[in-house]
């Protein structure tokens, strides 16, 4: 995960559980506006640890958004391609925020509250986005951004018997499938519990107030099976995972058709459109894109980063968003957008890194199968 120049100037915010990072040996950098945990012990024994037990994320840099008023829907619909008709009360669901010409200002996720929408943004983004809705939500509508709230995520196929000793709730925690939340409280604090995440595996994301963070994160990592895990093994976890990253993969020079997020254009709206960049996007539903965001597997253990060139031969077909070594597989993976002719799963390309020409396959998203808590499976 590299940082910008402009990041390293600014004056970083402070997470709620900064002084809980240090003093768990983590190392620091700036990031999304926060000094953010990257590592503690190590990028590639803090993954396996993920993909094997449960590892404890603070993504608190990320913004919290409460959406209200009269007509909240049809405002909201009117600058999100979703369908909140189909959305219920303890249900969550990706979405865009999209531009007049269809490209990515934002991806999040909107959860159905009883009265209201709650929106989690990226923390790069947030500012951003924040004044994008206030400009063009109706004044009606209120929105509130809970600067006091913290978000932990605890992923893993161990996250769900490590958070099931202390979420207490009306219902139990193992009736959350993947992408529904619910209230619960872990030691006497309320908190939002949803079963998703960023890493491919079954977890949770876990909304609480700033001043319990430190006590739940320390009653969470007293749990044999939960370590804290910085944002180098996040990043190397997404990435085998296939999901973007804002800012890297996704853009607003790109649009979600091209970078393979379709199903982010919920069904009713890919027939009646009414948001933004509508035109564009339902075009490129039903004709095609000139190009397609594809996986990319390497041989021998040199990976391609962001910004690497790819070659069909001598002509330059495409360029990597996100590229590293996967410790799941064992050797470099790279996602990149490369022309509609380049981009059939088995194609024979080469990125070039440091002058020197890389073999590289397309081959299918994700690099590593997701394992979703889903509803009609069993853990």
């Amino acid at each position: 995960m590299r940082v910008s120049e402009d990041e390293e100037q600014i004056e970083p915010e402070v997470l709620p559980l900064d002084g809980w990072h240090r003093a768990r040996g983590a190392r620091m950098v700036p990031f999304a506006g926060y000094d953010m945990p990257i590592q503690y012990e190590g990028i590639l024994a803090e993954h396996e640890w993920t993909r094997n037990h449960a590892g404890l994320f603070d993504v608190s840099h990320m913004g919290q958004l409460l959406l209200t008023g009269e007509g909240l829907d049809a405002a909201i619909e009117a600058l999100l391609p979703i369908d909140l008709a189909t959305l219920k009360v303890g249900q969550q669901r990706y979405s865009l925020l999209l531009d007049d010409n269809g490209g990515v200002l934002d991806d999040l996720m909107v959860q159905r509250w009883p009265d209201a929408i709650y929106l989690v943004v990226n923390g790069a983004t947030k500012w951003d986005d924040i004044g994008h809705l206030r400009e063009h939500l109706p004044d009606e509508i209120g929105l509130n951004h809970l600067d006091d709230q913290a978000l932990l995520a605890l992923q893993g196929p161990e996250a769900a018997t490590a958070l099931a000793r202390h979420a207490v709730g009306d219902h139990s925690l193992d009736t959350l499938t993947f992408m529904q939340f619910g209230s619960f409280t872990i030691a006497g604090h309320p908190a939002t519990i949803s079963r998703s995440g960023y890493t491919g595996e079954d977890g949770f994301e876990i909304s609480i107030p700033a001043e319990a963070a430190e006590t739940v994160a320390d009653l969470l990592c007293a749990e044999p099976q939960v370590k804290p895990i910085g944002l180098g093994a996040r990043d190397s976890l997404r990435l085998e995972a296939g999901l973007p990253l804002y800012g890297h993969d996704l853009s607003p020079e790109t649009s979600p058709i091209e970078a393979g997020l379709t199903f982010g254009i919920n069904k009713r709206r890919r027939i009646e459109g009414g948001f933004p960049g509508a035109d564009r996007i339902l075009r490129e539903i039903a004709e095609g894109t000139a190009r397609k965001w594809v996986g990319l597997a390497l041989d021998g253990r040199q990976a391609a980063r962001e910004g690497a060139e790819v070659f069909a031969g001598s002509n330059a077909v495409g360029s990597v968003t996100s590229g590293g070594f996967s410790p799941t597989l064992g050797h470099p993976v790279a996602v990149a957008y490369v022309d509609v002719g380049h981009a059939a799963e088995g194609t024979a390309l080469e990125i070039e890194v440091r002058g020197k020409p890389l073999p590289a396959r397309v081959v299918p998203l994700p690099f590593v199968q997701h394992r979703y808590r889903r509803k009609g499976t069993t853990q």
